[in-house]
């Protein structure tokens, strides 16, 4: 559309459970090899710092960090140093004392935005508080973006959310344990991002993590989808980090047309779309 790309790097790592110093310089060094290799946005794992597979609710609270703590001023000085903007994933403390998994967004102006995640996965619940509020869209020189945390990027309505408000990248850090698949099938997850994609036309970027932990084992999918669905960027599902990059001209997610008749938005029929119990 005849607008500069914006490179876009999904950063695939491989977090050691409790080391929250170790974690933070291991995103910083990777935000600065994505920013050297071009990059002009950074997506982080979701609960990059402290590790997933919490054994219960006090070691949870005990990594966690406030949103004014060393991490979020960490990454701060890196993006200012850099001029990128950086989404990671982390355990929020909230003054009140309520534990988020949260997503922020951080540049060189500070912290632009936070999402607490809605959708918890599994024993989520036993550490974290739900999200009460949607994701925001926010504004910066490098493009309009949204934020969802893992589980959400299954929640069609959460994803159709963002693109709405004009979302034209939506960042998604996540923690894909890994289920396994019949041979020769690709990670269900990775298919349903690139689906969130296509139904929105926008770009996603996703990014997921490596390494064993407790027992836990990961998809290691990380992905950059473009508004066609189709990757731009993919991870080779090789258990190892990765810093993945793409030029995404954001410009195509604000066209919402899928050929000369029909267009995302425009054939959609919200006053039929009410679900019993809603």
């Amino acid at each position: 559309m005849g607008t500069d790309p914006t490179s876009v790097a999904a950063v695939q790592l491989a977090p050691e459970m409790g080391d929250v110093p170790g974690n933070r310089q291991r995103a910083l060094d990777a935000v600065g090899a994505a920013a050297h290799a071009g990059a002009q946005v950074v997506v982080l794992p979701e609960l990059a710092t402290t590790g997933y597979c919490f054994r219960n609710a006090d070691e949870a609270r005990a990594l966690a960090e406030p949103l004014d703590g060393p991490t979020i001023a960490a990454l701060h000085e890196s993006a200012a140093e850099h001029d990128v903007v950086v989404a990671a994933g982390l355990a929020v403390l909230e003054a009140d004392g309520t534990l988020r998994n949260s997503a922020v967004l951080v540049d060189a102006d500070g912290l632009r935005t936070t999402y607490h995640k809605v959708h918890l996965w599994a024993r989520e619940p036993e550490f974290f508080t739900p999200g009460d509020a949607p994701p925001t869209v926010v504004d910066t020189r490098h493009g309009r973006l949204g934020l969802l945390v893992c589980y959400d990027l299954e929640f069609p309505e959460w994803v159709r959310r963002l693109a709405l408000d004009g979302a034209e990248l939506v960042c998604a850090p996540v923690n894909w344990p890994d289920p396994g698949r019949p041979a020769g099938e690709r990670p269900l997850e990775v298919v349903t991002a690139q689906v969130a994609a296509a139904t929105n036309r926008v770009f996603l970027a996703v990014a997921d993590r490596v390494g064993e932990e407790r027992g836990t084992s990961w998809v290691g999918g990380s992905v950059i989808a473009g508004p066609e669905g189709y990757p731009l960027a993919l991870s080779p599902l090789d258990g190892r980090t990765a810093v993945l990059l793409a030029d995404c001209d954001l410009a195509e997610a604000r066209d919402k047309a899928v050929g000369p008749l029909n267009d995302r938005f425009v054939d959609r029929r919200p006053h039929l779309y009410g679900f019993p119990g809603e």
